[in-house]
């Protein structure tokens, strides 16, 4: 008892700081899960309410985790609900003249040029802390009584600092997944937008050189009764460790484009490079998706867990750690690669009892066939399991043999090892020669939208001519979701 009253402690007293905890929860790695001793996991669609926490205590440090039970829905109550209105009591940040209340997006669609079809979220403000790159869009869509609202997390980097291992993560709301408010500079409340998370300041740890948010999940644990759920961000975490390959051509291939886009001191003008850094996933929590505390893994360095050994097909890198809810002490995580062996991007899933402690079970998804959109393989693999028919989705970014960046599509009934492509065609190509996303489209998040028609938003980053980048949608054409077009409006139906 005391120690779930600790740890029950501990997470609702999570800080503003993105401080490590540790844990110490066990792990059976055998297969088919029986009931989990320590706690059940829940998914759980609320918002949090940060005014019920305590103080947050910055030396907290715990083991095993309870999470709490979430009673309420989202943005249910309208004296705590968060609204699209600027927090007056807002400082604004010493090092970024960030706004003060939140910047609202307002994407051109194909009405205003055809060049800017589907861009829905474009860099922020020249003094903003996302004015250089932004990408790697989260995006979750929570419905109430009252109204919808969309929370999108997503990476960036400014232009005061543009270096490699100055980015960082920020939440932007909307309240239709197509106009998004945002904030210049880091969050100072519960309510705001903007910086959410920075890199790592601890020398040992393995996302001191950058971070990409993949995954945001609300859950729960019946074992703990309380007001709150809590948010569970998974994440890439980069190194200044570089990647060593044997061939210099591999290693251009496969940089990495999430961080590809620099700043020449000399010319001051942007160019792409090719060095590879080593990645592992990581965890954080948050009570109210704005203020995390990271959560230390079982590896030395504070990730969940390590690369392969050299013979095996992750031995390179860890990148991309999504997960799906599948059940009470069944979680997956679907992550990429690089395969040396095979000389392809790959992708590859784990399993956890209660999301700290992960199994690998092995490479699902490797590289198309000759000629094939994704001939060199699959990465940032995101994993939807449809409500309808309870068939997984995974959307992901193939590479092609000319580094050529498309979207593609895998389906399977179990979301284990069955994974058969939807067609050898991708979903969404880069655009027309002329548009903003004309060189490359990558880091897809999949949303099943309600209604009897089936319909599904496809958010991504893309890549235009000079480098530049945005966030794009697209929306599904037909209901075997095999193509998506790019977002140019809202279209009104009259009744007569």
């Amino acid at each position: 008892m005391d120690t779930a009253i600790g740890i029950t402690n501990t997470v609702m007293s999570l800080t503003t700081t993105t401080q490590r905890t540790t844990n110490s929860i066990t792990l059976a790695p055998s297969w088919p899960i029986t009931r989990p001793n320590l706690f059940d996991l829940h998914p759980c669609n609320s918002f949090l309410n940060p005014k019920n926490s305590p103080n947050p205590n910055p030396r907290n440090r715990a083991s095993p985790l309870f999470l709490t039970r979430c009673s309420t829905k989202p943005n249910t109550d309208k004296n705590k609900a968060t609204t699209d209105k600027s927090n007056s009591n807002s400082k604004p940040n010493s090092n970024l003249q960030g706004h003060t209340k939140p910047i609202s997006n307002q994407p051109l669609s194909a009405s205003n040029s055809a060049f800017f079809r589907g861009l829905v979220f474009d860099l922020g403000t020249q003094n903003s802390w996302d004015s250089f790159e932004i990408g790697s869009p989260v995006v979750r869509r929570f419905l109430s009584d009252e109204k919808e609202r969309w929370y999108m997390w997503y990476h960036g980097r400014s232009k005061e600092n543009p270096g490699l291992g100055s980015d960082s993560v920020g939440l932007a709301v909307s309240s239709n997944g197509v106009h998004w408010e945002r904030g210049g500079g880091p969050v100072q409340s519960g309510e705001d937008t903007g910086l959410v998370m920075n890199c790592s300041k601890d020398w040992w740890a393995f996302d001191t050189h950058s971070i990409r948010p993949c995954e945001v999940v609300i859950m729960s644990s019946a074992k703990v009764r309380a007001n709150n759920a809590v948010y569970w961000l998974y994440y890439t975490g980069f190194s200044s460790e570089k990647v060593e390959f044997w061939d210099n051509s591999v290693e251009f291939m496969i940089h990495n484009p999430e961080m590809a886009k620099i700043l020449d001191n000399e010319s001051g003008n942007t160019s792409s490079s090719s060095n590879v850094f080593k990645s592992l996933p990581g965890l954080a929590m948050s009570q109210n998706g704005r203020h995390w505390a990271r959560i230390e893994g079982e590896h030395h360095t504070g990730a969940l867990f390590d690369v392969g050994s050299g013979d095996e097909w992750d031995s390179m890198f860890i990148a991309s750690p999504q997960v799906v809810f599948h059940g009470t002490g069944d979680l997956r995580m679907y992550y990429h690669s690089f395969d040396v062996e095979n000389g392809c991007f790959s992708v590859g899933i784990a399993r956890s009892r209660d999301g700290i402690k992960w199994v690998k079970l092995g490479k699902i998804i490797g590289g198309g066939g000759n000629g094939a959109f994704d001939e060199y393989g699959a990465m940032n693999p995101r994993v939807v399991r449809n409500r309808k028919d309870g068939k997984y989705l995974m959307v992901y970014e193939g590479v092609g043999a000319d580094g050529e960046r498309s979207i593609g599509m895998a389906v399977s009934t179990d979301g284990l090892k069955n994974w058969e492509r939807v067609q050898g065609v991708p979903v969404l190509k880069p655009s027309q020669e002329d548009g903003w996303d004309n060189k490359g489209v990558g880091s897809p998040c999949l949303v099943q939208m309600d209604g009897d028609v089936e319909e599904w938003r496809l958010y991504y980053r893309g890549i235009g001519e000079r480098g530049e980048v945005g966030i794009g949608m697209a929306v599904s054409e037909g209901s075997e979701i095999r193509s998506f077009r790019r977002w140019t409006g809202f279209h009104l139906t009259y009744l007569v």
